[in-house]
């Protein structure tokens, strides 16, 4: 498995993809906060404070997290290495958790530098330093399982397909039903025990509950299973293809 991670890694900073990708998405969100006048901008916000980066994040990564991980398996099955990966000394789960990890790594790396934004917002409050980093913290690990399972919903994509271009829309539409879907499906609804329920099924209910600093093991629960169940689909389409 470390091997594929690896492998991986290196492919994404041997060519310009990886580099581009984080300049990307730290461009994009810099525009966002920092540039653009609208709801995410934090000079017109008001508040001293990540709430907005926390808000904008996981729409950028929807985008983002499906470029990254499109060519995971599609790549290997249109240039006809899948089987390689078969023969080897590693297993079917492995191979895939290899590649999941190494898409996870390049996106983590992209989040590192936006730590910036905590201490440049620091230092504009009314009160200089007056930051609660501690909800910072807590909201960018909730973020990071958010991560997870934009990522899995990738690879299980990518092995559904040899097209990269499907594989990403793939993942893009899976991931944008799966975060807004069921909230937008909650407005047919005036019945408010029905709406809550239905709402209580999409990543974005879960994942603003962490962005607000509460960590409930439920939220947490709920992103790792959803992190399994698409690393477990593309072990069984793998297998599927292999036979």
């Amino acid at each position: 498995m470390l091997a594929i991670f690896k492998r991986e890694v290196l492919s994404f900073f041997m060519t310009p993809v990886g580099y581009l990708i984080i300049g990307f998405f730290l461009i994009l969100n810099g525009l966002f906060l920092w540039v653009f006048k609208g709801p995410f901008n934090i000079f017109e916000y008001g508040f001293a404070d990540l709430s907005n980066f926390f808000l904008l994040t996981p729409w950028i990564f929807l985008f983002l997290i499906p470029a990254v991980t499109m060519k995971s398996f599609s790549e290997e099955k249109k240039a006809g290495t899948l089987e390689l990966l078969f023969i080897k000394p590693l297993s079917l789960r492995e191979t895939v958790y290899g590649k999941f990890l190494g898409a996870l790594f390049l996106v983590l790396i992209a989040l590192i530098p936006t730590l910036l934004y905590g201490i440049c917002i620091s230092q504009l409050g009314i009160i200089e330093g007056n930051l609660d980093w501690g909800l910072i913290y807590g909201s960018y690990f909730g973020l990071i399982f958010l991560v997870m399972s934009y990522t899995a919903i990738g690879i299980f994509t990518s092995a559904l397909t040899e097209n990269q271009i499907v594989a990403f829309i793939l993942a893009l539409v899976i991931c944008f039903l799966l975060y807004y879907g069921f909230e937008g499906a909650s407005t047919l609804f005036s019945d408010g025990e029905i709406i809550q329920f239905i709402v209580s099924l999409g990543m974005k209910s879960h994942f603003e509950g962490i962005s607000r600093g509460v960590l409930d093991s439920r939220d947490l629960i709920y992103f790792l299973s959803l992190t399994v169940l698409f690393l477990f689909f593309a072990i069984v389409q793998l297998k599927n293809h292999s036979r």
